[in-house]
């Protein structure tokens, strides 16, 4: 169990978690493991078989805070919602703005290229601490032929095409990965193609496991500033699917999660024995593994840098609220267009 940033993440299996007065009280086999007074938190995010009070779940909702419910790998499940917040004038606007094809397609073109930027400028930096004189120049052609995709993303015509330039660059970036994980950490660490459901090594279920935290945080984002985070650009629109969620992801993957997955891959803050292997092949973080990623992500989150925007300093976890915050100023068209997260 980890209480950090005001968002408490339950792993324990089994844990019981409700209401003593306006304290929050995590119980595991009836002994009192944990107390959180309510005002020092902001949602909750329980992984697996966690039993929640009703009690809790009414306040919660009252309160505005989240519940999230995440399978015990951290696949989403559902989450529990009050109600709605956030201008309907806003809300209404962005569903305007999805029925015209010129700026959907403007939106998904800066979306895709946030991401590339930001995934180029990871493996220019593992080029460049590259040992193997091989390894850096394959690691630069990758990173040549994500700046090639940028510039293919500017000529794109329709969202077909330009979903076409982002899968094979996400090809080219995963390929690139395995060569910035220390080659003593290869034998545990190999990425074989992204895989997800189920992962089929160390490094998807990784990675898989940081996306599902970064997809909670971008989603809470987009509810915060008053978006419908079902109602996409770049991602198709599905029953059950927040596709804008996905959207405002892309370009915080290399940042946010990618970086966090290699450092706790090369520092050895992961290993082998944190992961389990299931039926059929699939790889899991173990409940070892998954307390130590999420501490490190937490930790990772409380890290400032200066809003290339913004000019101004701000921890990490505040990214995703940033970037939703224009998202809906380019909506109400108080901006020309979106300018994604660009790390440096």
């Amino acid at each position: 169990m980890h209480n950090l940033q005001n968002t408490l993440y339950i792993t324990t299996q089994h844990a019981y978690v409700h209401l003593d007065n306006n304290t929050l009280r995590v119980d595991i086999e009836r002994e009192t493991r944990l107390r959180v007074p309510m005002h020092h938190l902001n949602g909750i995010v329980c992984f697996g078989n966690v039993l929640v009070s009703p009690a809790l779940m009414h306040r919660l909702a009252d309160e505005g805070k989240h519940l999230v419910f995440l399978s015990e790998h951290g696949r989403f499940k559902a989450r529990l919602e009050g109600p709605v917040s956030g201008n309907i004038l806003l809300r209404q606007t962005h569903h305007r703005r999805t029925e015209c094809p010129d700026f959907v397609l403007g939106i998904a073109r800066a979306l895709v290229a946030g991401k590339l930027k930001n995934s180029r400028t990871l493996l220019l930096r593992g080029a460049r601490e590259a040992s193997d004189a091989e390894e850096n120049q394959t690691l630069t052609r990758l990173a040549d032929n994500l700046a090639a995709s940028l510039r293919a993303t500017e000529k794109t015509s329709s969202l077909d095409a330009l979903r076409g330039i982002e899968g094979e660059a996400a090809r080219n970036h995963f390929s690139g990965l395995n060569l910035i994980v220390k080659p003593a950490m290869r034998d545990d660490f190999q990425l074989d193609g992204r895989t997800r459901r189920p992962p089929l090594d160390r490094f998807n279920a990784l990675l898989s496991f940081l996306y599902s935290l970064l997809m909670n945080d971008c989603r809470s984002a987009l509810e915060a500033v008053g978006l419908d985070p079902q109602l996409g650009f770049l991602h198709a629109v599905r029953p059950g699917r927040a596709a804008l969620a996905l959207d405002l992801q892309e370009e915080f993957r290399s940042v946010l999660a990618d970086r966090l997955a290699l450092t706790l891959i090369n520092r050895g803050q992961l290993k082998a024995r944190d992961f389990d292997n299931r039926e059929g092949g699939a790889v899991m973080l173990n409940d070892q593994g998954r307390k130590a990623v999420i501490t490190a992500w937490q930790e990772r989150r409380q890290e400032e840098l200066t809003h290339p925007l913004l000019e101004q300093k701000i921890p990490l976890a505040l990214l995703p609220l940033m970037q939703a915050r224009l998202m809906a100023r380019t909506l109400r068209s108080e901006m020309p267009g979106y300018i994604p997260f660009q790390a440096r």
